[in-house]
């Protein structure tokens, strides 16, 4: 449309995967709660690195949305090859995400104070990120994938959907929280995950709606068909 600028999906794909492990590795430093989209791969990471010392955030990432997009095949009833490509956009997720926390891990600022910014950060950094791979037709995350699919299924807007499943990803988070280390004990469960539950879809939403006001989303290669 006149007056917009050309944003290649393809650019979309690769910046908004980059940024989205930039912005959970900031959220993990400031240790106020994880979003709830990652917490359940982040508690398996954590119990299970116990006992198997490789087992990296990033890993525990990938066999998690391994699983979520078994359980939305069944929802969805249906298996796309595009499911498969989400699976390998994971593994390249896991992979970032463990290199981005390395060098977050570098960085020397502590207290409350960098807490705070760190989450504020990576809060709004991952939404940037989400909203730029709901504009690619490159194969998200299981994450995205999965809202996205539910969303054309059953035709119901991206933010409810979205929104509905982080509170169901946050109450999981909760349960296994209980379970890997003890009723009422909170880990990798705190009162950031709970505001991610509430504002994230309604964030991503405005992000999207800002993108789409400004930028033309278009394809620079011709592998829109063949992927999906």
């Amino acid at each position: 449309m006149k007056g917009k600028r050309v944003f290649y999906s393809e650019l979309a794909y690769v910046v908004g995967i980059l940024i989205l492990a930039f912005g959970t590795a900031l959220m993990e430093k400031a240790d106020f709660g994880l979003s709830m989209v990652v917490a359940p791969a982040y508690l398996l990471h954590l119990k299970l690195s116990q006992t198997f010392s490789f087992y990296t955030f990033g890993m525990s990432e990938y066999v998690f949305q391994a699983v979520l997009l078994i359980l939305m095949s069944i929802l969805v009833h249906k298996f796309k090859i595009s499911y498969l490509l989400s699976f390998a956009t994971a593994i390249l997720y896991g992979l970032l995400l463990d290199g981005m926390m390395g060098i977050v891990a570098l960085f020397p600022l502590e207290g409350i104070v960098w807490q705070g910014v760190f989450f504020l950060a990576g809060f709004f950094i991952c939404a940037i990120g989400i909203a730029l791979l709901f504009h690619t037709y490159i194969p998200p995350e299981a994450y995205e994938m999965f809202v996205k699919e539910f969303s054309e299924k059953y035709a119901v807007p991206i933010p409810k959907v979205k929104t509905t499943y982080d509170c169901c990803s946050c109450a999981l988070s909760i349960v296994l929280s209980f379970v890997f280390f003890g009723f009422g004990v909170f880990v990798g469960v705190k009162w950031g995950t709970v505001v991610c539950a509430l504002l994230n879809g309604w964030m991503i939403g405005k992000i999207s709606g800002w993108l789409e006001k400004r930028f033309d989303f278009k394809d620079a290669l011709s592998l829109r068909r063949k992927l999906n």
